[in-house]
């Protein structure tokens, strides 16, 4: 069978739908650390952002990818491992416990935010799983489970609860303890900046009291150990990411949307349209949408953009190098990813040439010049040109 032709991006005729503005503006001020002026990041921002999703990649315990059971997630392991790699951000899952007398009582030593994604947490016990409401352990126990710092200390042996109801045990190739948010703070390299998801449970309805208390516990570890490190704030629910953007003006605030993958029962989470809405009348920064969203409503770039508000996005569809290309050419502003290495060096490699240094990374080869950009072979082009339209269509 005869080889296939590789294709450059450049070179496919159907990208010439981009529009001519889609190229990226420099976006200092909506990462720096202070959004008033009042601290500034000292990073050089780059003209597309690349973040770690969970650090160097979320944990997908059913998958036949080892990559995606590589490094334990939401780890200071897994952080410091995409620090080795040219992104800019770690994104990362923040919870508070909350206690049944939170109206009584103001934040205590016991109210530690934890990194970890899950609402609950699973582990074994004289042979049965035993589960766990994340915010209702305390510090001692949460840290119980899992890898242990203490050498020659047992921990609790993990498991993870899947969307369709399986049970997988949480094993990686290289596990590591859990962490708080300040530990973050005070062990992962500060190069990176951290992308903080606010994380609640879209089956609890909390309190502005309830919201303010855990919002307010996370902001006094961010304002007593970010010492000049690049901080964005994020979540799913509406009120936290209006409420923390009122509760201070340091950090840039984003809502986070499926873009309507999903229907709930609060409206401002089912479209990109109200996620706009949302930002605009709460002073919020930006949106952080699933990819498929974007791709389904690709006028909702340009209209995003017309709001001054950035737009990122994370998904699945982030791991492939093309269809992150594909959203550098449409103005998006930066991508979460799980596949770290191989996206944040393709990323790399494109902005560099595209920033007129390829002379002094390649002289004069043009074959070497060439590899900076994503090549398709051509099955390759054909599935992606009938990707973006069957996303756009799709429910």
């Amino acid at each position: 069978m005869a080889a296939l032709q590789a294709v450059h991006v450049c070179d496919v005729p159907n990208l010439d739908q981009v529009p001519e503005n889609a190229a990226l503006a420099l976006c200092y001020s909506r990462f720096r650390a202070g959004v008033n002026g009042e601290e500034t990041c000292k990073c050089k921002i780059p003209k597309f952002l690349v973040m770690g999703h969970r650090g160097s990649g979320m944990n997908m315990l059913q998958s036949s990818d080892p990559r995606m059971k590589s490094i334990k997630e939401n780890s200071l392991l897994s952080f410091n491992e995409a620090a080795k790699f040219p992104i800019d951000f770690v994104e990362f899952d923040v919870q508070v416990r909350l206690p049944s007398n939170v109206r009584r009582f103001p934040v205590t030593k016991d109210d530690y935010p934890v990194i970890y994604h899950d609402n609950f947490i699973l582990h074994e016990q004289n042979g049965a799983i035993v589960e766990n409401r994340v915010t209702e352990l305390t510090l001692a126990e949460f840290l119980s489970h899992g890898p242990q710092k203490v050498p020659g200390t047992v921990g609790k042996p993990l498991f993870r609860r899947l969307k369709d109801g399986r049970i997988f045990e949480w094993k990686v190739e290289k596990d590591a303890p859990f962490c708080t948010l300040e530990e973050a703070f005070q062990n992962v390299d500060r190069s990176l900046g951290f992308n903080i998801e606010l994380k609640f449970d879209d089956l609890v309805v909390y309190t502005e009291d309830e919201l303010s208390r855990i919002l307010k516990a996370i902001l006094k570890v961010v304002f007593e150990h970010a010492k000049g490190r690049g901080v964005v704030f994020s979540s799913f629910q509406p009120d936290a990411a209006r409420l923390i953007r009122k509760l201070q003006s340091t950090y840039p605030v984003y809502f986070l949307t499926n873009g309507g993958s999903e229907i709930y029962t609060d409206v401002r989470r089912n479209s990109l349209d109200a996620a706009i809405k949302l930002c605009l009348d709460n002073g919020l920064h930006g949106i952080v949408s699933e990819v498929k969203a974007v791709f389904r409503n690709p006028g909702a770039v340009a209209r995003i953009k017309e709001s001054k508000l950035s737009l990122i996005t994370y998904g699945q569809l982030n791991n492939v190098p093309e269809v992150v290309y594909m959203q550098y050419l449409m103005g998006i502003e930066g991508v979460i990813v799980d596949l770290v290495k191989e996206i944040s060096e393709t990323i790399s490699d494109v902005t560099r040439v595209e920033e007129g240094e390829e002379d002094n990374l390649y002289g004069d080869d043009e074959k070497m010049r060439a590899k900076a950009k994503p090549q398709f072979s051509s099955d390759e082009l054909s599935f992606l040109m009938k990707l973006i339209p069957e996303l756009m269509v799709q429910p």
